[in-house]
């Protein structure tokens, strides 16, 4: 699985250089963060949809256009496969395989000022029923 994740995230970042026109990797690149990071949620959300309605064929090609989005938006943020599995390495030392990291004892991550900017929503008023 790493292999082929490395060999997806070469891909990834040889297609920065591609021409848009012709190459969807390089279409999103050039999209910027914020639609990487709405194509990656998007696919999350229909792993989750596919596995409540009992599709596993379905969640295995939502899962590998997930993991395609994720090395995307890690080649715009500057993050390698190996950063991530050296993560993964070290907290199944500290904790197990099969443990998250638990909150308390993770650093803040520093966000850009925009990054923490909240912007108000509009109400939205509930439509009566009749």
């Amino acid at each position: 699985m790493a292999d082929s994740i490395s060999r997806l995230h070469n891909a990834v970042l040889a297609a920065r250089t591609a021409d848009p026109a012709k190459s969807r990797t390089a279409r999103l690149l050039q999209a910027g963060g914020a639609k990487m990071a709405k194509k990656l949620a998007e696919e999350a959300v229909e792993v989750v949809i596919d596995a409540m309605h009992g599709q596993p064929e379905a969640v295995v090609r939502e899962s590998a256009d997930l993991l395609y989005n994720l090395v995307v938006l890690w080649v715009h943020a500057g993050v390698t496969p190996d950063q991530v599995w050296a993560e993964m390495r070290r907290r199944e030392q500290l904790f197990g395989i099969a443990e998250k990291l638990p909150k308390d004892l993770v650093k803040p991550l520093s966000r850009p000022k925009s990054a923490s900017k909240v912007v108000p929503l509009r109400p939205v008023r509930a439509r009566k029923r009749r």
